[in-house]
């Protein structure tokens, strides 16, 4: 069962100490729209299903991504996505975003999700793996 929009807004809300649910809503938007277009297969459709509805149509209906981007530039074009946003902001954001998804899903689909990702987006997710990178590429 998908976790409750309020809840899933009170969660970022808290994580990255925003003064309204209004600003918690705006990360989580390009967060999640920055992540769809990353995301492809059943991953997306499954973590889509963990989420919100809200949530699941920001990151089904993305815009698509000319190419990955690696955990730097997914902080940086969030930002520049975010009024007034800084690269810390910008960090700080997705940090709140990215793991309360990590905390709707379990670690299979989390694994799945990390291995269709440029390496550091376990960082992001507040997941720290051990894996190296070519552990990740014949993990596939």
């Amino acid at each position: 069962m998908p976790m409750r929009w309020e809840s899933f807004l009170a969660a970022v809300q808290e994580r990255g100490e925003y003064s309204s649910p209004e600003e918690a809503e705006r990360a989580v938007r390009v967060v999640l729209a920055l992540l769809g277009a990353h995301l492809v297969g059943g991953e997306s459709a499954e973590l889509a299903a963990r989420l919100p509805d809200t949530c699941a149509l920001v990151l089904l209906n993305p815009l698509p991504a000319h190419e990955p981007l690696s955990a730097d530039r997914f902080v940086r074009a969030t930002g520049a996505w975010i009024e007034g946003a800084t690269d810390e902001t910008a960090k700080w954001d997705v940090g709140a975003v990215l793991s309360v998804v990590a905390d709707a899903t379990d670690e299979n689909l989390m694994n799945r999700l990390l291995l269709q990702l440029p390496p550091g987006y376990d960082l992001l997710f507040g997941r720290p793996t051990t894996l190296t990178r070519r552990e990740r590429r014949t993990a596939t």
